[in-house]
């Protein structure tokens, strides 16, 4: 019952999403997730330093190389992270650094003590669960 209270307040109040990990490939699960969150009115920052050398767009935003760069433009209010498990730390330590609200790890990602350290900055956190999903259910 508090993850479903969390995931709620989570899809309340964060309307801007920093997608770690965020892929141009259409068939990937990373642009799936962000462009139907952006179809259902979030606005989605990419986070992935590959795509930025190339100066490639993707889902019609600005791509950045890490959300300590993202925050110099834009407001952030939830990280969605689609990387590996071991990862995940310092994208939370970033998180935490930019005053996020929220961190989100995707279907299959578990970083217990990384969750931890945000909790501790005060930051709403979810693992393990799909952000497309979670929100399909309550919408």
């Amino acid at each position: 019952m508090l993850e479903d209270n969390t995931i709620r307040h989570i899809l309340a109040i964060c309307k801007t999403i920093a997608v770690v990990g965020l892929s141009p490939k259409p068939h990937r699960a990373s642009f799936d997730v962000s462009r139907y969150m952006q179809a259902h009115g979030w606005r989605i920052i990419p986070i992935n330093p590959a795509a930025v050398a190339s100066g490639a767009t993707i889902l019609g935003e600005k791509v950045y190389a890490t959300l300590l760069e993202a925050a110099q433009h834009e407001k952030i209010d939830l990280v969605n992270v689609f990387r590996n498990a071991e990862d995940v730390p310092p994208v939370v330590d970033e998180a935490i650094a930019i005053g996020a609200l929220a961190v989100w790890l995707q279907l299959g990602i578990v970083n217990d003590q990384a969750l931890e350290k945000a909790r501790a900055a005060g930051l709403q956190v979810i693992q393990d669960k799909c952000l497309k999903v979670e929100h399909a259910i309550r919408a």
